[in-house]
């Protein structure tokens, strides 16, 4: 990194939203939240017919206990870019709203609960809601600013539909930036253990201590062992369309996405990093697996996994493309690929494709999409949220809520 491009990139710095916990947030969304499917469709009414950019809507399809969906939709609660919260519920399901809007009363968020039973039905419980989602829009807008620059930003980042472009441009200039906001202060996460097959001992070398050394190796090994077991690895008909060939190529792709920085440690869903660094997220199931809870069953699930370790704003790099967007934390969808970007530029944000024209470096693209980062977390919609994708998959699974690779050890 120049100095001059050093000096650029500290000086970016925006106004962000002040939170009681002290984590700024880069939006101040109100969120809509349905504890079961059946009350998944008067939740979508509020949301669809509040009518508000800043309105979000995610949900748990279950009516059974998962505490994997649970734990998720807790840390969402408190994520710094929710400023309040409504959840709505049918009657007889296991996950409670009252629950959920304590919480974030507790997080100092406005907040409130209801159930469709008690309400009298669909009209009245969406007449209800878009009532009270008004009121909280209005209280947001005296919610305290606070400045923010690189150094406060987490960020996480996976892969969608890898092509051949995918680890020669646009995960490797995802990698510069990461390198770069580590060295700004920032927190930098990655995910997708199972698109690191046959990296187990490059991940390992690059563990900050011998604790770090140690999860890294227990989460890849658990990885391997889960993909064996269900007879899948995250490569897809896609990815070979794009000029992919075995996993393993695949995996180089993915992994340098990472950058070059030590990694600090592995995060559970759900779970935020204990300082700043980079970070490895865990997605895969932990034993028991019982056959289900695949680990990467669509880019939306992995996107939330992001989110709830308090991303900010997710990064969805995507050498084939995609259209999606994310509930809570903005997603900037990147290409390697200059014709994906042509062809989908009403969808796409970032295009990095000139680097593999030569007409411009990794650093000096990674500076360009550090800038649009910091106009993102400013405020600027991407093009997801202009368009109106709010994507998320909140799936059943299993997941210890403690380390699971010291429990694996002491088997």
């Amino acid at each position: 990194m120049s100095e001059e491009a050093d000096m650029n990139l500290k000086e970016l710095s925006w106004k962000g939203y002040k939170r009681k916990n002290g984590a700024p947030g880069i939006r101040n969304r109100v969120l809509v939240i349905y504890t079961v499917k059946c009350s998944e469709f008067a939740a979508r009414q509020i949301v669809e017919r509040s009518a508000h950019p800043d309105v979000e809507l995610v949900g748990f399809d279950g009516c059974t206990d998962n505490q994997y969906a649970v734990d998720l939709l807790i840390s969402l609660i408190r994520h710094p870019n929710v400023g309040a919260v409504l959840a709505v519920g049918l009657g007889c399901e296991y996950v409670q709203p009252q629950w959920l809007a304590d919480l974030a009363e507790k997080e100092g968020k406005p907040a409130s609960w209801m159930f469709i039973q008690q309400e009298g039905g669909t009209r009245k419980s969406v007449e209800k809601g878009i009532a009270w989602v008004r009121m909280a829009l209005k209280q947001l807008e005296d919610t305290p600013r606070v400045e923010m620059g690189m150094k406060d930003l987490v960020i996480g980042a996976e892969c969608g539909g890898s092509d051949y472009t995918s680890g020669l441009a646009g995960n490797a200039v995802v990698g510069r930036f990461y390198d770069k906001l580590v060295d700004l202060g920032g927190t930098a996460i990655f995910e997708e253990i199972v698109e690191a097959i046959g990296l187990g001992d490059l991940l390992e070398s690059r563990g900050a201590d011998e604790n770090a050394k140690r999860e890294i190796r227990s989460t890849y090994d658990k990885a391997l062992e889960y993909c064996r077991s269900v007879r899948q690895y995250s490569v897809s008909p896609g990815n070979f369309a794009g000029g992919l060939s075995t996993i393993e190529e695949k995996s180089m792709g993915a992994v340098i996405k990472s950058g070059s920085k030590p990694i600090e440690g592995v995060l559970k869903v759900a779970s935020h990093p204990g300082r700043h660094g980079l970070w490895l997220l865990d997605s895969t199931p932990d034993p028991y697996w019982m056959q289900f809870g695949i680990t990467n069953p669509n880019d939306n699930e992995g996107l939330m996994d992001l989110t709830s370790c308090g991303a900010h704003l997710v990064i969805l790099i995507t050498g084939r493309g995609n259209v999606v967007g994310n509930a809570v934390a903005p997603c900037i969808k990147l290409t390697g690929n200059s014709e994906t970007y042509k062809r989908m530029e009403e969808d796409m944000d970032f295009d990095a494709g000139p680097v593999l024209e030569g007409n411009i470096s990794l650093n000096e693209m990674a500076d360009v999409l550090a800038e649009y980062i910091a106009e993102t977390a400013g405020g600027r919609p991407t093009k997801s949220e202009a368009l109106g994708h709010r994507e998320f998959y909140i799936p059943y699974k299993y997941q210890d809520t403690q380390e699971a690779f010291e429990k694996k050890c002491r088997l």
